[in-house]
């Protein structure tokens, strides 16, 4: 398996992946539960440059040159400059008005969205996307990595735990609590 940055060329296969995690978000910036339209919606934004789901936020998981996961991380203070462009359009061609809370700030690099395809689950891609994500930014950036997770995903919050995240606060995100993790040097230096 090879992790690595995406490219254009992959964004019809890292809308595949995202949708996997953001479908009820993206019926909700479009005002109906209509997979084929949700998808165009996304597909829209990740091949397009600039904005929170667009490639260049991406890196991908790829076996025998077929991706089979993806992993979409940007700076946190840039969250707002990421999403009006979702917001307009959203509002512009769907006629939508959706109210999103901010989900990460400065301080952070932020993973929005973490996603393995179906017939690649259960063989470890997720945490190898995560390790690679602590590899680059908290290892050799020195920068720290947030993330939410669900409060009704235990699963989850311990794969993050396990990689050495730690619970900084409580968030809502379009009505469902979540628990804000981070990761930074100190937090792998108290953990490993």
């Amino acid at each position: 398996m090879n992790i690595r940055k995406a490219t254009i060329k992959d964004a019809e296969t890292i809308t595949d992946c995202l949708l996997m995690v953001l479908d009820n978000m993206v019926y909700k910036f479009i005002g109906e539960k209509d997979s084929g339209k949700a998808r165009e919606f996304l597909n829209h934004f990740t091949k397009r440059e600039n904005n929170q789901y667009s490639y260049q936020n991406c890196y991908i998981a790829e076996n025998d040159h077929e991706i089979i996961g993806a992993i979409n991380i940007y700076k946190g203070s840039d969250l707002w400059i990421l999403r009006k462009p979702i917001l307009e359009y959203s509002q512009q061609h769907y006629n939508t008005n959706v109210f999103v809370e901010d989900e990460t700030q400065a301080g952070e690099y932020y993973i929005d969205t973490l996603a393995v395809l179906n017939k690649a689950q259960g063989k470890g891609i997720g945490t190898q996307l995560l390790q690679h994500a602590i590899d680059t930014y908290v290892n050799h950036k020195k920068e720290t990595l947030g993330l939410l997770v669900d409060e009704n995903n235990p699963k989850a919050k311990k794969l993050y735990q396990n990689l050495g995240f730690e619970s900084v606060g409580k968030k809502v995100l379009m009505g469902h609590h979540m628990e804000h993790l981070q990761i930074n040097k100190d937090h792998l230096q108290t953990n490993f």
